[in-house]
């Protein structure tokens, strides 16, 4: 089964906890705090495999989660970073971010593609030590890593690729004039997924051909099968239009050439512009006035216009050279820019930090905020300083007025996340 397209949900690790811990060791009075930092978490990253031809395996696994950065460790010990996860796939693959289209990655290189950056580990206590606070009780949660639900698209990287209806003959001419080996039969939409062919005409002089699944009007709108595969037809550098010319199937080829070319005018506008050859297919089987027709027609529009026979061979050594010679002349095959989110964007999707909301249930203030968990699990509630600190926090963060605008008192109760305190003026 060809699968081009994938939704998956992708999560760098956490970075792991500092550690409150103090020195204990016999003869040494007072040792202080020894506690360490945190583990980063691991990255995902993205890497193309050349012996991977489609997404299918992100059809039965749809969650990619790093391993999270170890806790830090008493006498110092800093905890291990979390595992990179590799992510495996074929080459061509665009990965963008499936709530704004932004594309955050191309894949078409060798090297590995990091996507989502794990949390830093957080800090232990013995990195608050100072000479006012000698003895501190608390150290910081790991920060969050980066989470995206991305959208995986597979775009063939091809040099030509061959457009046109249904049956006109593109399986027949890559079989001729490459090794690949398209199922090639007398009905519609024999091919059924897009098929890749090495064209050589020397040990030096070589290029990639792509068999795009035929095309019908309206395949842009969703029409038929071809929509599914005109996105493996952006990074061609040049078009190979295969009309029939002989009109077997009772279709006017001139009809045939504008409809295919609007088709591809509407899915793209770049791709309307990119350069183009034309292949009159089938001239065994036309007369010499359909093929002059056809001819006349298709040079007025400015194209390069070639008369084949794919079953017979005829003409088909001339087409290769007059291809190789157009893309010899072309820029390399097309890479999209990544637009990756900035460090404020990334923070802004995280939870943020006034993202909360506040309840009242039998007399009790409920507050919910995912974020204040990490906040919540770093404080010693026994330690002063620790506890100053989750007060600023609140305060800092709203939650404080919001209580006071909903008509807090004290010696009200507030819940945050089942740890209940009285409100305190």
């Amino acid at each position: 089964m060809f699968i081009d397209s994938a939704k998956i949900y992708i999560k760098a690790g956490d970075g792991g906890d500092g550690c409150v811990s103090f020195h204990r060791e016999k003869y040494v009075a007072a040792g202080g705090p020894d506690g360490g930092d945190g583990g980063k978490g691991g990255d995902i990253v993205f890497q193309a495999d050349d012996n991977i031809s489609s997404l299918i395996n992100f059809q039965y696994k749809r969650k990619y989660i790093a391993e999270r950065g170890k806790d830090g460790g008493s006498r110092n010990w800093t905890g291990k970073d979390g595992q990179d996860l590799i992510i495996k796939v074929a080459r061509g693959t665009v990965v963008r971010e499936t709530s704004s289209g932004r594309i955050l990655a191309d894949i078409s290189g060798d090297e590995p593609v990091v996507i989502c950056r794990g949390g830093k580990g957080g800090r232990g206590n013995a990195r608050f030590a100072t000479s006012t606070r000698q003895v501190p009780r608390f150290a910081k949660p790991g920060f969050r890593g980066d989470e995206y639900e991305v959208t995986l698209e597979l775009k063939l990287i091809a040099d030509v690729g061959l457009v046109g209806f249904p049956n006109v003959g593109k399986s027949t001419l890559i079989s001729v004039v490459s090794a690949a080996k398209p199922k090639i039969a007398n009905y519609h939409f024999t091919t059924l997924t897009p098929v890749l062919g090495v064209v050589k005409l020397d040990d030096e002089a070589s290029f990639v051909m792509a068999d795009i699944p035929g095309l019908i009007e309206g395949a842009s709108e969703g029409v038929g099968l071809g929509h599914e595969f005109l996105r493996h037809v952006e990074r061609c550098r040049l078009i190979l239009h295969i009309v029939d010319v002989s009109g077997i199937e009772g279709r006017d080829p001139i009809e045939d050439f504008d409809a295919i070319n609007r088709e591809l005018e509407s899915f793209s506008e770049e791709l309307a512009q990119a350069e183009q050859i034309v292949a009159a297919n089938k001239c065994d089987l036309a007369t010499d006035e359909q093929i002059m027709r056809f001819r006349d027609y298709v040079t007025e529009q400015g194209f390069e216009c070639y008369e084949i026979s794919a079953a017979s061979t005829l003409g088909t050594k001339e087409l290769v050279k007059a291809v190789y010679e157009r893309i010899s002349k072309l820029p390399p095959v097309k890479k999209f820019e990544a637009n990756p989110l900035t460090k404020e964007e990334l923070n802004d999707k995280l939870v943020s930090k006034k993202d909360f909301t506040v309840t009242i249930e039998d007399g009790i203030y409920f507050v919910e905020a995912p974020w204040l968990w990490d906040v919540l699990r770093s404080c010693n509630m026994d330690d002063y300083s620790s506890l100053q600190y989750f007060q600023r926090v609140l305060r800092s963060s709203g939650i404080i007025d919001k209580l006071e605008k909903m008509g807090i008192k004290e010696g009200d109760t507030v819940n945050i996340f089942d740890f209940e305190f009285d409100y305190v003026e």
